[in-house]
């Protein structure tokens, strides 16, 4: 009865190797396992395979299982040393490639942040500059309304002076004139008057 539950075993595993093709397997972990020309110790040991080997299995038994490994060699393993698990090695040398590449991509993003950062502090002094030239302009504007306000006002003074001189000159010639007239109309008052005296003696 264990006899044909063990031939009903092989042969389910048989039919699940032939129905899914080759089956990758592992050296399970032990140091080194022997390859052999044939199943069984008797036969010539064509390779020692160490653990964590990459196998592919073309025929398995119970005992014996036919293998090749990545450079095409074929040869026969003892069944018991072969496993569908993934060795740690492998999957801690997965973990590490994977923890460079985000280390990589950290540190590449760490320094577009770092440029980024860079463009705000420079897009601040520029906002910086432009806010103060804009109140510089708001002033200039303001200052040179002012200083048109000053030139104008200077203007009207000035034609305001002119005016005022104008007048002055004016008066200060009709003042003269008067003083000329009084001046003529005295002396030919006094001439009249001395004459009328003389005529008199």
């Amino acid at each position: 009865m264990i006899k044909w539950m063990k031939v009903l075993g092989i042969l389910c595993v048989w039919g699940w190797v032939s129905a899914v093709g080759a089956q990758e397997a592992y050296v399970s972990g032990i140091t080194k396992i022997t390859m052999r020309t044939g199943p069984g110790v008797e036969h010539k040991i064509l390779a020692m395979l160490e653990s964590g080997s990459r196998l592919e299995i073309l025929e398995y038994q119970s005992d014996w299982s036919l293998v090749q490994t990545d450079n095409q060699k074929q040869g026969w393993v003892l069944s018991r040393f072969l496993t569908e698990d993934k060795p740690l090695t492998f999957q801690v040398e997965k973990l590490r490639r994977e923890n460079e590449r985000l280390a990589a991509a950290l540190e590449e993003i760490e320094k577009d942040n770092q440029d980024l950062a860079e463009k705000n502090a420079a897009l601040a002094n520029i906002e910086k500059k432009y806010l103060e030239l804009e109140q510089a302009s708001a002033e200039f504007i303001e200052l040179n309304e002012k200083y048109r306000d000053l030139v104008e006002l200077s203007e009207n003074q000035e034609q305001q002076i002119a005016r005022l001189r104008e007048n002055l000159s004016n008066e200060t010639m009709l003042w003269f004139l008067s003083g000329a007239g009084v001046f003529i109309v005295g002396l030919i008052l006094g001439l009249s008057t001395r004459k009328k005296k003389s005529s008199l003696l």
